[in-house]
């Protein structure tokens, strides 16, 4: 009677004890183990300043722009399969980037940043508390004050879509209107001259709103998963004053993902009324991939590799990759 009463006692221990690792198990993977997935973060001199050496006339579709996939990622729920970056917007910028990837999603009155179904935060913890639009536009606002040679590409999505079209433009015009200066709305691309010292507002979504250039540049393509055809690579777009040429293959592993890249990159159209944007982010083919790994092997090559072309845009981002990319304008002016 002893025996079979102290084996359910060790059962009913086993009952709580189990739950409980696999909840610090879930947890470390969740949270600990993206702490230390990051980058180097050993500044480059004169990479918050690198456009003030390129030519006012030339078309910002020309220069060859380095950029940042999920850009609000630093900090964000369920990390291990959500983080992208391991820089603030803030410190991207002062690295170099200068195309930013801003998703956005309405809560009641303001605009928070989202990756997917999960939300931003201000900082690593599980309790922490969600960014908003309004904290990554200071970190801009910021930048462009001291750099005002600089010009950062700004390219919203609603994620999640939960709501009209139409008021999300409304509820982003806001924010706009709050610092108006600091804009450049316009529905073409424009030249590097033109947008020095400004936010170039560029779309993932129709103008349903009607606000016309304030909407800013449309920047529209069809959604590229592409594992179940690896031979794709980037796809052309009519975006009505240009010609918008993309690779974003997010569902390609690391071999078949670089050969996208480098394919994809080598055909895209470059012109004044031409873009072409090559994303080296993706997730694999699992249904939840793991970015930090296969950044990890991407951007080892990129940082070899020469004939970058387009617009470039990296997962976990340092400022050495930045310069490597933005060095092949040449800087003639």
């Amino acid at each position: 009677m002893k025996k079979t009463h102290s084996k359910a006692k060790k059962l009913l221990h086993l009952l709580w004890v189990v739950p409980l690792l696999l909840v610090l198990v879930i947890g470390a993977l969740m949270y600990v183990v993206p702490v230390f997935e990051t980058v180097d973060r050993t500044p480059v001199e004169g990479s918050a300043d690198w456009m003030a050496g390129l030519d006012d006339a030339l078309s910002l579709g020309e220069v060859v722009l380095p950029g940042t996939h999920d850009s609000a990622t630093k900090n964000v729920q369920r990390a291990f399969f959500s983080k992208c970056q391991s820089l603030a917007i803030g410190e991207q910028l002062e690295a170099g980037y200068r195309y930013l990837d801003i998703r956005l999603s309405a809560d009641r009155d303001r605009l928070k940043l989202m990756h997917g179904f999960v939300s931003c935060t201000t900082s690593g913890w599980p309790w922490a508390s969600t960014l908003y639009l309004d904290e990554v536009l200071t970190q801009c606002y910021a930048f462009l004050s001291a750099h005002p040679s600089e010009a950062v590409v700004f390219a919203v999505k609603q994620e999640q879509e939960n709501g009209p079209v139409s008021e999300f433009e409304t509820l982003l015009d806001r924010y706009l209107s709050e610092n108006p200066d600091a804009w450049l709305l316009t529905d073409h691309i424009p030249t590097v001259g033109e947008a020095r010292g400004k936010l170039v507002l560029m779309r993932r979504y129709a103008d349903e709103a009607n606000l016309g250039a304030r909407a800013g540049i449309p920047l529209l393509w069809d959604t590229q998963n592409g594992h179940d055809d690896v031979s794709k690579t980037a796809d052309v777009f009519d975006n009505g004053a240009y010609t918008l040429t993309v690779q974003d293959r997010y569902e390609y592993d690391t071999e078949d993902k670089w050969n996208a890249f480098r394919t994809g990159m080598a055909a895209g159209e470059i012109g004044t009324d031409a873009v072409s944007i090559h994303f080296l982010s993706t997730k694999g083919t699992a249904a939840y991939g793991h970015p930090f790994g296969f950044a990890k092997t991407l951007n080892a090559r990129l940082l070899t590799s020469t004939n970058l072309r387009g617009w470039i845009i990296v997962d976990f981002a340092s400022a050495e990759l930045a310069r490597t990319i933005y060095l092949q304008n040449g800087f003639v002016r």
